[in-house]
């Protein structure tokens, strides 16, 4: 073994300074100072950071003549060799106590970034920003490894530590793009699998705590923190005749019916562990399937550090969780969706991200990704902290992240959480706990802008797919295109209609004349937007019990009432939306930590409701006139709105082409015989839908499949049916001439 040499022998040409940086760990440049360079007397040297070797010789790549031995010039690792004559391509051979080791050396690689990508990258317009930044299996130079990219501007230095350096961060120090702050290092001897981090020195030279990647593909499994190497490797898919077919899938004028899941506790295998995602595109995609849906909505998979977060604090946006399998196993789910004829809409999360010391929050010593006033960066009511949207450099890693989603897995759509907490600066404020625009107004312009872009991006570059909004206020034009001053959107959740309709179906049938407006109140905007109706997991979660809980009355009523107002869900203008639990009427409020209570499907009150959903959405899909205009005026007409004494009301759903069907709920325990309604056209009309029907668990109250309508004039109309109304129930009659 070389004995350590004094730092001024031989080293005149090097900055001592720099290599007592190096050693600390906190080298700006490394690649000025490692790697090949011209030697002081002639020829050229080789300089290496090994904290850890015994020996060190510079080998020839091409047939591994020795070069030069190496000195170990500082005793911390810093090693140097002269070699006579012209450089040439070598390698490293590496004693660290068990023998030489030949080794690529990675200061002797050239940039692997391009002009263009930098440029995209520093105009804040590269929208495939997952293609560079991040860690990605390549071959550089005719060497297999992984070139790692982060954006840290305004770090002091960045290293990449992992499997492959023993997370050692004096070890691998990256190259800096000065004037757009990305940070880049190609490692011949890392791999897809690899665990890897970055360290990061602040500005003032503060070491920020190991950083997992932004931009990674794929993570360990939660607690565990650690980016995995994975790289974006081609998938053959076969999903093209479910692609060719998914705009008129996902049209205003297509039935849409979304089941809304959290996969670690749709179901649960042995001991309570997770299926993963090739077990859920098992069962998942064909009960789904079997039921009736055209969509599935997952909860965020974007990988999370807080299982009890459901996935709405993500610190991966890149990365679809571990904890179900891999990338691959994902896109394998996918595919199954998508065979079956079954939508992917992901629930997208882009207004706020978890403090956990590993993620984004003071990524490089500074406030990167967030904004540094509180009063803009802090959310309040969930402890994270909100994306500096101003910045072009975040926009674009939001509008790419939705892009690579939709490029990459193949998904149908992006449903994106708290919208209203983006779009208001003083969301959930006091005053003096905001800052006001440049106009002086509480809208958050900046965040605004990226709605807008991403909306525009994901049309335009993967027609077909949707974005849904969870917007709960009266924002003008969350569904309407951004070149009539929209904000792009395809639908707008119906915050307003869930919440008045629950508060209806929870009251005593008895008060319900009291409050009938909470039903009719509805179709005053029904189509100022492309509503979707939502009974989401927010209904069902934080001691608001179970939908079927959310019921008065004793057993039987509990399951009339919600069988009604399911009838009364499937049949009113918009698309549909239901939280997983709800088509088998789930006691016990849903908890993230346990699969469905699935033996209730054993009791028959139970089975009834999952039959009622399923034919509810192959009624909604076989008949035009309760999807073709959902969100259109000319759809719907009421027939009886005014009825409050009798807690009564129906309407007529059209289809624009003269299919008609009409609709009539009574939300009392009391049958009505007799009762007259008045249709705008006479001839057959046959029940094709009774929530109170024996099959279902109800009393059989009907009309015996179908009656004829008679010319006694009734509610201004020229024609009209005796009805027998079942008790808290909903007929569906369509028109047959």
């Amino acid at each position: 073994m070389c004995p350590d040499r004094p730092l001024t022998d031989r080293v005149d040409t090097l900055f001592q300074g720099a290599i007592e940086a190096l050693v600390r760990a906190d080298h700006g440049d490394p690649f000025s100072v490692l790697g090949p360079h011209p030697g002081p007397d002639g020829g050229w040297q080789v300089r290496a950071l090994l904290p850890d070797a015994r020996a060190l010789t510079v080998v020839a790549a091409e047939d591994g003549d020795v070069l030069a031995e190496a000195r170990r010039i500082h005793p911390d690792g810093f090693w140097l060799a002269d070699i006579a004559g012209d450089p040439r391509p070598y390698r490293l051979s590496v004693d660290f106590g068990s023998g030489p080791q030949t080794m690529e050396d990675a200061y002797r690689f050239g940039p692997w970034l391009g002009q263009l990508d930098l440029h995209l990258i520093g105009e804040g317009n590269h929208l495939r920003l997952w293609e560079k930044l991040g860690a990605h299996p390549v071959r550089h130079d005719e060497v297999d490894g992984v070139v790692f990219t982060v954006w840290a501007p305004s770090a002091r230095k960045v290293s990449v530590v992992g499997d492959f350096c023993s997370w050692d961060g004096r070890r691998l120090p990256m190259r800096l793009h000065p004037g757009i702050g990305i940070w880049e290092i190609f490692v011949p001897h890392a791999a897809k699998g690899d665990r890897y981090k970055f360290e990061i020195r602040g500005p003032q030279g503060n070491l920020m705590p190991l950083k997992a990647d932004p931009m990674a593909l794929y993570a360990e499994r939660p607690p565990a923190t650690a980016s995995v190497v994975q790289g974006t490797q081609a998938w053959d898919w076969t999903d093209q005749v479910w692609r060719d077919r998914r705009a008129a899938a996902g049209d205003r004028a297509a039935p849409i019916s979304v089941y809304e899941v959290h996969l670690g506790s749709w179901k649960r295998g042995e001991g309570n562990r997770y299926l993963t995602y090739r077990e859920l595109a098992d069962e998942l995609v064909p009960y789904v399937a079997e039921m009736g849906f055209t969509h599935i909505e997952l909860l965020p998979i974007t990988e999370f550090p807080f299982d009890g977060s459901w996935g709405y604090q993500p610190i991966g946006l890149f990365a679809p969780t571990s904890r179900f399998g891999t990338p691959e196993d994902f896109k394998v789910f996918v595919e199954a969706c998508h065979k079956a004829g079954i939508g992917v809409i992901l629930d997208w999360v882009p207004g706020h991200f978890p403090t956990d010391p590993h993620g984004l929050g003071q990524f490089d010593g500074t406030h990167l990704y967030e904004h540094a006033d509180p009063r803009q960066g802090f959310h309040q009511d969930w402890n994270t902290l909100i994306y500096n949207y101003g910045r072009r450099e975040v926009r674009n890693f939001l509008c790419a992240n939705a892009l690579y989603w939709l490029d990459r897995f193949h998904l149908d759509g992006l449903r994106v959480d708290a919208v209203a907490s983006m779009l208001y600066l003083d969301y959930s404020r006091k005053e003096g706990e905001w800052v006001p625009n440049r106009f002086g107004g509480r809208e958050n312009l900046e965040a605004i802008d990226v709605l807008r872009r991403t909306n525009e991006l994901c049309y335009a570059e993967h027609p077909g797919t949707i974005t849904v909004a969870e917007e709960s206020t009266a924002w003008p034009g969350v569904s309407r295109p951004t070149y009539l001053g929209g904000l792009g959107f395809g639908y707008k959740w119906n915050m307003g209609w869930m919440h008045d309709t629950l508060n209806y179906m929870s009251q005593d049938p008895i008060h319900r004349r009291w409050h009938h407006h909470n039903l009719t109140f509805g179709l005053l905007y029904a189509f100022s937007e492309n509503f979707i109706l939502p009974l989401s997991h927010d209904e069902v979660v934080h001691g608001k019990g179970s939908l079927i809980n959310k019921m008065p009355g004793d057993r039987w009523r509990k399951f009339a009432n919600l069988r009604a107002y399911y009838g009364f869900m499937w049949t009113h203008p918009g698309k549909k939306l239901l939280f997983m639990g709800g088509e088998i009427a789930q006691e016990r409020e849903w908890s993230h930590d346990r699969g469905l209570d699935w033996f209730v499907l054993d009791l028959p009150d139970h089975a009834g409701i999952n039959d009622l959903v399923r034919d509810l959405n192959r009624l909604y899909r076989e008949l035009p006139a309760l999807h073709r205009l959902d969100c259109d005026p000319e759809g719907f007409e009421w027939l009886e709105a005014g009825d409050a004494e009798n807690s009564v009301l129906a309407f007529l759903r059209k289809d624009g082409e003269g299919r008609q069907v009409a609709v009539v709920c009574n939300f009392t325990p009391i049958p009505r015989h007799g009762y007259r309604l008045g249709v705008p056209a006479g001839g057959t009309w046959a029940e094709r839908l009774n929530t109170d029907a024996a099959v279902y668990g109800g009393s059989n109250v009907g009309n015996g499949g179908a009656l004829s309508a008679t010319g006694t004039p009734c509610h201004g109309r020229p024609f009209s049916l005796d009805l027998t109304l079942p008790p808290l129930g909903t007929l569906v009659l369509e028109h047959q001439g």
